[in-house]
């Protein structure tokens, strides 16, 4: 399995390029209009985020297998975390996030909840998630590291493509990726045309 998502990273890489400029809902209404994450947005306003997923199931309330995920992902990736949907514990904050930059991962994506909203801020790491709490995580466990998750009711398995800006994120299939990019392209091309008539 590692082989097959370091080839499909390796081959992406054109395809992030070409995807980068497309907005979020473009790429969505490519997909007819699935892939959508549900209750998910940004934690501060002009994020913009794009890599692929490297992927994490913790217990509601419980990130060291985040802490795991930090050091095993690769530079390009996004950490995208089934945090159970849990609105009580944040997950992650600016030292986590300051530590996952400097190893060149692009944001996170959390199906949960986050901290330090400023702090992730002004070091521009992008963070997506159902909302901010000053309440922290516990670090017992267990949880899992890339397989195939569930996140704002997406399903994301490793390697996959994800897009995330103001209005929220998106997950790109790997093995549709190159279908789903001309679409997108196409879709953003026709709204700029749009645009030009006005």
């Amino acid at each position: 399995m590692t082989d097959t998502i370091e080839t499909t990273r390796t081959g992406s890489a054109e395809l992030i390029e070409r995807f980068r400029n497309i907005p979020a809902a473009n790429v969505g209404d490519s997909m007819d209009r699935l892939g959508a994450l549900a209750h998910i947005g940004t934690v501060w306003p002009g994020a913009r985020m794009i890599g692929t997923a490297y992927t994490v199931w913790t217990r509601a309330g419980d990130n060291i297998t985040i802490h795991e995920a930090i050091a095993a992902a690769s530079e390009g990736d996004v950490i995208v975390i089934n945090g159970e949907g849990d609105t009580t514990r944040a997950l992650l904050g600016e030292m986590m996030g300051n530590k996952a930059q400097k190893r060149g991962i692009r944001g996170f994506v959390v199906d949960g909840m986050v901290r330090d909203a400023d702090g992730l801020r002004e070091i521009g790491l992008p963070v997506f998630a159902r909302g901010v709490t000053p309440a922290g995580p516990y670090k017992s466990g267990p949880g899992r590291l890339n397989e195939t998750i569930a996140c704002g009711n997406v399903a994301v398995s490793p390697g996959d493509i994800i897009i995330g800006d103001d209005d929220g994120v998106v997950v790109v299939p790997r093995a549709r990726a190159q279908e789903i990019l001309e679409r997108a392209e196409a879709v953003f091309k026709k709204e700029e045309l749009k645009r030009e008539a006005f």
